[in-house]
């Protein structure tokens, strides 16, 4: 079964051209990704593809 941490971890990805318009969530590697993510993911309110950034 499982032992110790768990690898996979959610996060929650916001907007950078509008914060707090658009919110995503989605799983991590913990091992693999190490840094923040950042994905480009649709924003309904702007219309447009941007740049969403893992929030602490």
């Amino acid at each position: 079964m499982a032992k110790g941490k768990d690898v996979r971890m959610q996060v929650i990805l916001d907007c950078t051209e509008a914060p707090g318009t658009s919110r995503y969530s989605t799983m991590k590697n913990r091992r693999n990704t190490t840094g923040r993510l950042e994905l480009k993911k649709y924003n309904s309110k702007l219309k447009k593809h941007t740049l969403h950034r893992e929030t602490k």
